[in-house]
């Protein structure tokens, strides 16, 4: 049985008892009427109890049996608080007390409970942020959790709705995906749903499906867990500067937190960062709310980093003739990151920036390969707030890709370019965090900085 449905058993056992309760009490005011009445309402509650049970278990559970008993002692002390012998309230109430406690044990270890819990990606790129969360509860016995893909939509500048992405088939093989249009919210009641984007109707590049949003959600669950699906520098609390809190509260003041029943940090520290913000925004007397509600329990995505080596990974031939010299050994391999954020703050200097970077990666092609793998929402950004720059940004892509001496990464796989990669340059952003997790070399390029004189 479900868990959800077990709630439903226990609520009936909290009725018997407060039944029994209500029996003990008009006898001992000897209100006959009122008793029978009782009586006569558990009957009926026992009988649909039953019912529940035999729906999700089968015939002949033997909690059913115990109900089946419960109802003859019901009838039983109903004939006999009619009859002209009577029957003592105390006397009622150890027998009635005593079979609704035999419900109670024998629901508890005869009904098998079975979690429903659901994951709703939208990226396959940012699965990793709840990979290893899925990968323990499938491993529960008691518990099937099902990976369900979403569909987002571009946006347009004026905020409406795009073109729409599924990206359900480019999830790793190990994951069995359901589809999201066949799976039904309502009927199923997932125990628990595990959410990676926050923003719902907030973003204004793209957009889940609306009946994703997190206001909605939470009527289809018990709880509702958010994980980031980013990670930020960690905070120093001692110098949290009014800049470094705003650049924090515009991931923090978000519907996905605030609507869910849990939201998991990837520390410590960084929780004390949301409780802080949250309570400023909501006040004081929400703090011990959003202390209970914010864990900072750390993230699934430095997790799977810890667990992949670069011996495993698969790589693609044309990747890999790109890394070897002619004599076989391997070239150095520079992760180059570009992020959205560096875009829209520098626009045509982070245009220039990245034609200077890769002329200079063009030049040393012979020892170092560049592996390029810009943020994959960069040309849905850059068309929906910047669209003179998108046309700028698709012909350096295109010429990039055309000339063949480096590797463009657009799959949805960022871990293999952080392990297969042996240093790190470009914008500040979450892979950097990341990267500093492995002890690889990291440098920051700097927009204002060109190393040609004509880009």
């Amino acid at each position: 049985m479900r868990k959800y449905r077990f709630k439903q058993v226990e609520k009936y056992i909290e009725l018997f008892r407060k039944l029994n309760e209500g029996v003990y009490e008009e006898l001992k005011n000897d209100n006959l009427a009122k008793c029978s009445e009782y009586l006569q309402i558990a009957q009926q509650r026992a009988i649909d109890l039953g019912t529940l049970i035999e729906d999700s278990e089968g015939l002949g559970h033997p909690t059913v049996g115990v109900l089946e008993q419960f109802c003859e002692e019901l009838y039983q002390i109903n004939e006999e608080v009619l009859s002209e012998r009577g029957l003592s309230p105390d006397s009622a109430k150890l027998r009635l007390d005593s079979i609704v406690n035999k419900i109670d044990k024998s629901a508890n270890s005869e009904i098998k409970q079975q979690k429903l819990v659901v994951f709703l990606p939208y990226k396959a790129s940012m699965w990793d942020s709840l990979e290893s969360v899925w990968m323990a509860l499938d491993a529960e016995e008691d518990t099937t959790a099902l990976v369900i893909p979403i569909p987002y939509f571009d946006k347009n500048p004026d905020g409406s709705m795009k073109e729409m992405h599924y990206e359900g088939n480019d999830y790793p093989d190990n994951v069995p995906i359901t589809s999201f249009e066949k799976f039904d919210f309502e009927g199923a009641h997932p125990d628990e749903i595990y959410i990676h984007n926050p923003y719902d109707d907030m973003n204004f590049v793209t957009s889940v499906h609306p009946f994703f949003y997190t206001e909605n959600l939470k009527k289809y669950t018990d709880k509702l867990i958010y994980i980031p699906y980013f990670v930020l520098a960690e905070p120093d609390l001692d110098n949290l500067t009014d800049e470094v809190i705003k650049h924090y509260r515009g991931f923090v003041l978000t519907k996905g937190v605030v609507n869910s029943h849990e939201v998991r940090v990837q520390s410590e520290a960084m929780k004390k960062v949301y409780v802080m913000i949250l309570t400023e925004h909501f006040g004081a007397d929400t703090r011990a709310a959003w202390e209970d509600r914010i864990k900072g329990t750390g993230s699934p995505k430095f997790e799977k980093l810890k667990r992949m080596k670069r011996e495993e990974q698969e790589i693609p031939e044309d990747w890999l003739r790109l890394m070897k010299k002619p004599d076989g050994s391997m070239k150095k391999v520079i992760l180059y990151n570009t992020s959205v954020v560096s875009l829209l703050n520098q626009e045509q200097k982070m245009i220039d920036k990245i034609k200077d970077a890769l002329e200079v990666f063009k030049e040393c092609k012979d020892d170092v390969t560049l592996l390029w793998r810009p943020h994959p929402l960069i040309k849905a950004t850059l068309d929906s707030m910047i669209p003179e720059l998108a046309k700028q940004y698709e012909e350096i892509v295109r010429n990039y890709r055309a000339e063949g001496w480096g590797i463009y990464d657009d799959t949805p796989d960022m871990d293999r370019a952080i392990i297969i990669s042996d240093a790190y340059y470009g914008d500040s952003s979450s892979i950097v965090q990341l990267y500093e997790t492995l002890e690889k070399p990291i440098m920051i390029q700097n927009v204002d900085v060109l190393e040609k004189e004509e880009v």
